[in-house]
């Protein structure tokens, strides 16, 4: 009996049945940080968009690039999230997981609202450029890679924390 006792115990502390909050938590952070960086790119290279789109509305569906890759964000976080989530499903969570996994969503989402913020200002500043002159095109979208580099960067380390596998829920015993 206290041999039992004992292994639930370990069984209890390496697989709390908190565990599975913090993968959860990777998911709201994930997806939720990762959308408002699209939002916010979206939103604010549209301005640039509209102002630029009154004097040369020739140029408007040109000029439609940042906003296409502010809304890539939100697809990176919807990956990890989805993910994630396939890992809350297991019986045995770790404690480690769980912090894993928390790490990715936490990881994928910063990245991704960095990212975000960051093609807002450059598209908005880059599109009213690039409508009084229209070499400055190239130059934006070269910028606008690097910025949505950050989010790929994100991407990547999130799918590497992800997809570590650690389903063991027993703590070997003292020698």
């Amino acid at each position: 009996m206290h041999l039992l006792s004992a292994l639930l115990a370990t069984v209890s502390q390496t697989c709390p049945v908190y565990a599975p909050f913090f993968g959860a938590m990777g998911v709201v952070s994930g997806l939720s940080f990762t959308v408002v960086g699209a939002g916010y790119g979206t939103a604010k290279s549209s301005v640039g968009i509209s102002s630029m789109g009154v004097m040369k509305p020739e140029l408007v569906m040109k000029a439609i690039i940042p906003v296409i890759f502010a809304g890539a964000l939100s697809v990176y976080g919807l990956i990890i999230a989805v993910i994630i989530t396939g890992n809350l499903g297991n019986a045995d969570y770790p404690l480690k997981k769980s912090f894993l996994d928390l790490g990715a969503g936490l990881t994928v989402g910063l990245c991704g609202m960095a990212a975000g913020m960051a093609i807002g200002v450059i598209g908005d500043a880059g599109v009213r450029g690039f409508g009084q002159q229209p070499k400055l095109y190239v130059g934006m979208v070269l910028v606008l890679i690097f910025a949505e580099a950050l989010g790929l960067f994100g991407l990547i380390i999130a799918l590497l924390l992800a997809n570590k596998q650690d389903t063991d829920c027993t703590v070997a015993a003292p020698a």
